[in-house]
């Protein structure tokens, strides 16, 4: 961590309310949120690990739009539109594979290089005067920082991933982020999709004060530890330190037990359980047995996918890969509690009796995520909502008001 980076304070008068209950219900807010919000931010879509050699790919689908990764013969990691030039079928299909020295297309054969330029198209007579040069797949915005692959639809308001990034810059170096591997069994996973809007899910992950209650295994492990700081910029760290007692629960019993001291990893770093949160909907967490990524994934006002991949250190030894499962099962617990805690906060928000949030000190994640989206969206400051058909409209009037007295 960069210690020049001053966590944001919790003031000692501050407005607990959250965004108004009317926020996680509305469709025209969702299609904003998407255009401007979802799209116009980093996503994560992986890591260089799930590339490794000439012509693999990885696929990353997001709000109608579709991705393509592929490593080129040169060695390079691009990405790109995933649709021919032609009639904007998929190049590929599935999550991830791998293709010798071209990707044709399944419906009428056009052949693209792994640069993505159009190595021809089938019957090209047919075409008349076809400029190949003109006709390469449509690249997406990529950065890659430490390893992961980070992609962005649409111009944003976020500087690049390096520069965002850059407080945790001596995190990720410390863990070797970029030395990480793909892992084989349990790499890519997600739950089936939550009848929630992406905000409740967002909700309760931003905040550790549920982990005492909610969590018998994180408290178990770090619960007396954790803590979250909120970072200018739409970054947050959260983290814990175990090993201060056995554990309870067998699974945080045999962690504790299997789970090796890593003394190339800084003292600071070798007892811990780190999350780093980036605005909108994503978190890359190490433990100093592996890490992974995780995001909401919207699939519509009321639908979203939680899921993400996790990689692994070179050269595990047995009791290593031992600790890296069991992390991963104590997580998984903790996935499917929040789960229920999502879709219990989404569904309260239709009810007569819901007054608003009233959150704690410990909160103040929710809120710092809650003034993000009300900066780029001001409607969602409306106690109440306007009309559908209007809401558009109502933003921009707000935001152009907003912009004159500023």
């Amino acid at each position: 961590m960069n210690q020049s980076l001053k966590a944001i304070p919790v003031p000692n008068d501050w407005d607990r309310r959250g965004l108004p209950g009317w926020t996680y219900h509305s469709q025209a807010l969702f299609d904003l949120e998407c255009s401007e919000v979802l799209l116009t931010h980093w996503q994560i879509a992986g890591h260089v690990s799930d590339v490794p050699g000439q012509g693999d790919w990885l696929a990353f689908d997001f709000l109608n739009e579709r991705a393509l990764i592929v490593r080129g013969k040169d060695g390079v990691v691009r990405a790109f539109h995933n649709l021919c030039r032609h009639r904007g079928a998929r190049l590929v299909d599935g999550e991830a594979g791998q293709c010798k020295s071209a990707m044709v297309c399944p419906f009428h054969g056009w052949v693209y290089n792994l640069d993505g330029t159009l190595r021809g198209a089938a019957r090209p007579e047919s075409f008349g005067d076809l400029d190949r040069g003109e006709f390469g797949l449509k690249p997406v915005e990529m950065e890659i920082w430490h390893g992961f692959i980070f992609l962005r639809f649409r111009p944003g308001p976020q500087p690049s991933v390096a520069e965002l990034m850059k407080p945790f810059d001596a995190d990720f170096e410390a863990y070797r982020a970029e030395e990480l591997l793909s892992t084989e069994a349990f790499g890519r996973w997600s739950f089936e999709p939550l009848p929630v809007n992406w905000k409740s899910v967002r909700d309760v992950d931003n905040e550790g004060y549920h982990v005492a209650m909610a969590h018998p295994a994180l408290q178990d492990l770090y619960g007396r530890s954790y803590r979250d700081l909120v970072y200018p910029g739409g970054i947050s760290h959260s983290i814990g330190e175990f090993g201060d007692q056995p554990g309870r629960l067998w699974s945080v019993k045999l962690y504790t037990k299997f789970s090796p001291e890593r003394e190339w990893l800084p003292e600071r770093l070798r007892r811990s359980w780190s999350y780093y949160g980036i605005f909108p909907n994503s978190v890359i967490a190490f433990t100093p047995d592996g890490a992974q990524y995780y995001h909401d994934i919207p699939l519509s006002l009321n639908e979203t996918v939680v899921g993400g991949r996790l990689y692994r250190r070179a050269h595990e030894t047995r009791e290593e890969r031992a600790a890296r499962y069991l992390a991963y099962r104590i997580d998984r617990e903790t996935s499917y509690e929040d789960q229920q805690l999502s879709i219990w906060s989404n569904e309260s928000m239709k009810s007569s009796a819901f007054d608003n949030f009233h959150l704690s000190d410990l909160e103040f994640g929710v809120r710092a995520h809650h003034d993000r989206l009300r900066a780029l969206l001001p409607v969602v400051t409306l106690d109440a909502a306007p009309p559908e058909d209007e809401l558009a409209h109502v933003n921009e009037e707000m935001r152009s008001a907003g912009a004159k007295t500023q």
